[in-house]
């Protein structure tokens, strides 16, 4: 059979910036094909392109093996082509019935009528979804019901060609697991599939090829059987990555943060754990296990948090923010556009925005000063010195993480550094840097404690780990005794945790 979607040769510019040259890209029926790249590699101008969002400069996209001219999203919705973003796009107070119509190009004034409740039932049971009312509020669903719901959503258009970017980056393992089962099933009845994920063991579970570009330029597609991830890495770097989680100095001093019977109303029971001075210490669960509200309780995030928390022999106030930057803890979030990053402040103001009242005299600040400090702390977490003045908006994912990373140590010789899934949606170059700046961060003197949801962040990134679920503590795994089976194991189903 013959391919379904063809891009040949397409060249796309915005201004000076390249950012597409002569890429060619084509998907047959019943194809997972992956298309990776690091962020800037020109993935997303690509899928605008397919999906009518932008026009190409030069190049045709033959769809159906027809030439067509893609000039909106309503015409690639004509044309059997439709994509869920990154960002999730579900409407909770509305139900899932009308959730599935949003943007249907042919939205019946009466909706409710029985045919179009027949065809919503028909494709919610296609992505495993037959057991919701499709009366319900869509804000009554999970996370993972939240992503089969937009790919069911293309499903009511008809779409025979799905684009999916990121769908499992907020997702824990076994709600991967319900989408990886959906887009098999739709694999099987002849669907093309686009599937854009930073998560490289991703591409190799489920995708049949992978499309690699890197600024801008296709380097090639490869069926995944004749791939291996580092094979992978060095095609989308343009180069070896090396060692992508460098090794612990060993050099693990002093209990930095002490943990007695914490506790979060409904959510963690009375989680106990040491974390020592140059050590990453890791709360790996899944979304609900209790390990993200561990992190944020430290923080002062939760009023209601209690427990006995001592930093480096002082006792920590549960529930106050103030009281937790007084003894140098300090917190990255998981969500970079709400808690993240100033994203309409520049990269200079972002990293400085937690040290101002050291770097001003008798009241005033120095413009020399302030653009020092910034070199230097840009310099730290590895961002041009040239973007000081971009908008943190404007960075790719990798870069705004290494600013929220150097605003929150701004200032701080060592301490306590706090971190949510460190390296969500952030593609694999920048997570290596991201790795490499949490050791440097260690050798000088931090103690990092972080949850994280990805299994091969979690093995590779820890001295320590710590498994949870449904909010206690499983076991502690020390260095050396750390492998991804038993962690796996125990983030997933325990004994114990479930006759409580």
């Amino acid at each position: 059979m013959g391919a379904v979607l063809e891009v040949v040769a397409v060249s796309k510019s915005f201004s000076a910036v390249r950012a597409l040259h002569d890429v060619s890209f084509s998907i047959d029926a019943g194809e997972i094909r992956a298309l990776c790249g690091e962020n800037g590699a020109g993935k997303s101008t690509l899928i605008k392109l397919i999906t009518g969002l932008h026009q190409p400069d030069r190049g045709r996209i033959r769809v159906g093996g027809q030439d067509r001219q893609i000039r909106s999203p309503i015409e690639a919705q004509l044309l059997g082509i439709a994509s869920v973003s990154q960002e999730l796009s579900v409407i909770p107070q509305l139900s899932v019935l009308d959730n599935l119509w949003l943007g249907h190009r042919d939205v019946p004034f009466f909706h409710r009528l029985s045919k179009f409740r027949r065809r919503a039932h028909d494709v919610l049971a296609l992505v495993d979804l037959s057991h919701l009312s499709i009366d319900a509020p869509a804000g009554t669903l999970s996370l993972a019901e939240r992503q089969l719901l937009e790919i069911a959503r293309m499903l009511v258009r008809d779409a025979h060609i799905l684009i999916l970017d990121e769908p499992t980056a907020t997702l824990a393992d076994k709600e991967i697991e319900r989408v990886m089962t959906a887009l098999r099933r739709l694999r099987s009845q002849g669907k093309s599939i686009i599937f854009i994920t930073h998560r490289l063991n991703e591409v190799f579970d489920i995708c049949d090829s992978v499309t690699v570009l890197r600024n801008g330029s296709e380097v090639g597609t490869h069926r995944t059987a004749d791939m291996d991830r580092p094979r992978l890495i060095e095609l989308m770097l343009g180069r070896p990555l090396g060692q992508m989680y460098p090794a612990s100095s060993g050099r693990i001093g002093d209990v930095a943060l002490s943990v007695r019977d914490l506790i979060v109303p409904g959510a963690v029971h009375g989680l106990a754990f040491d974390l020592r001075r140059g050590e990453i210490a890791c709360l790996a669960g899944q979304i609900g296990s209790g390990a993200i509200d561990t992190v944020r309780a430290l923080a002062g995030l939760i009023y209601d948090a209690t427990g006995e928390v001592v930093v480096a022999g002082q006792r920590l106030r549960l529930g106050s923010v103030p009281g937790a930057l007084s003894r140098n803890v300090r917190f990255v979030s998981e969500d970079r556009a709400s808690e993240g990053v100033f994203r309409k402040l520049s990269v200079q103001e972002n990293l400085l925005a937690t040290q101002l009242g050291m770097l001003g005299r008798f009241g005033l600040l120095s413009r020399r000063r302030l653009m020092g400090s910034a070199r230097r702390m840009a310099g730290t977490v590895r961002v041009d010195n040239a973007r000081l003045r971009d908008l943190a908006g404007d960075l790719s994912g990798g870069n705004q993480q290494k600013i929220a990373v150097g605003r929150s140590i701004s200032g701080l010789g060592e301490g306590v550094l706090l971190m949510n899934e460190p390296t969500r949606g952030v593609d694999v170059g920048a997570r290596a840097e991201i790795y490499a700046l949490m050791r440097r961060l260690c050798e000088n003197g931090y103690a990092i404690l972080m949850s994280s949801t990805d299994i091969e962040e979690v093995v590779g990134m820890s001295d320590r780990v710590i498994t949870m679920f449904r909010g206690v503590s499983v076991r502690h795994h020390e260095r050396g005794a750390i492998n991804r089976q038993d962690i796996l194991a125990e983030i997933t189903y325990n004994k114990f945790a479930e006759a409580s």
